[in-house]
């Protein structure tokens, strides 16, 4: 099929297979016995690649393969804070991030359950820092102290494991520097649990 498409591309065009194959950097018969002797069977990527954009088509055209729809995934500018906390009001989005629909399946995550928030402060390191965005899987909100969670305190935007305590939860950072903290029951709500981490090296 993508030798076909070539060779209907190439003549509806009038373009000369050995200025192609030039552009190529190949020696000039290269794309004649590519069409007339199917050699190489199938082109390389950098050349289809190539190929496809000095022609200005759709490099599927030529044999590439069809790259998988990206799920676009809403990110939130507020600080999910590790640490100071940010406020529900400042909560604003930012341009969304794309991820490969296997990776979220990987993942376990539902696109419509997906979000990305951006960790600010110390209290969750060293597994996570100041910058790194994370992914939330909105679907999976019951506390689970072998999990990461974000949770919104009072108002406040936090990134924390949460243990279960008489009245309500504890919030457990990771930086022993950073004391327990007790949240009562009904001042919290849990957003998600933290499937993915990025980080900028």
């Amino acid at each position: 099929m993508q030798r076909a498409n070539f060779a209907k591309l190439v003549t509806a065009r009038g373009l000369r297979l050995a200025t192609l194959s030039r552009v190529l950097g190949r020696n000039p018969a290269y794309l004649q016995q590519y069409l007339m002797r199917g050699s190489p069977r199938e082109l390389a990527e950098r050349d289809r690649a190539r190929l496809a954009e000095y022609l200005g088509v759709d490099e599927t055209l030529l044999g590439g393969l069809r790259q998988p729809e990206l799920v676009v995934v809403p990110r939130i500018d507020l600080a999910a804070s590790a640490g100071p906390g940010g406020w529900a009001e400042d909560e604003a989005l930012r341009a969304p991030f794309a991820f490969p629909p296997a990776l979220l399946r990987q993942l376990g995550v539902r696109p419509e359950a997906a979000s990305m928030v951006c960790v600010a402060g110390d209290s969750m390191e060293p597994t996570l820092r100041d910058g790194d965005e994370v992914l939330i899987d909105r679907d999976r909100c019951r506390a689970d102290p072998r999990g990461i969670f974000v949770l919104r305190v009072e108002g406040e935007l936090v990134v924390k494991r949460v243990r279960a305590a008489v009245g309500g939860v504890e919030l457990v950072s990771d930086n022993s520097a950073h004391p327990v903290r007790f949240a009562r029951a009904g001042s919290f709500q849990l957003l998600g649990r933290v499937a993915w981490l990025g980080r900028v090296l």
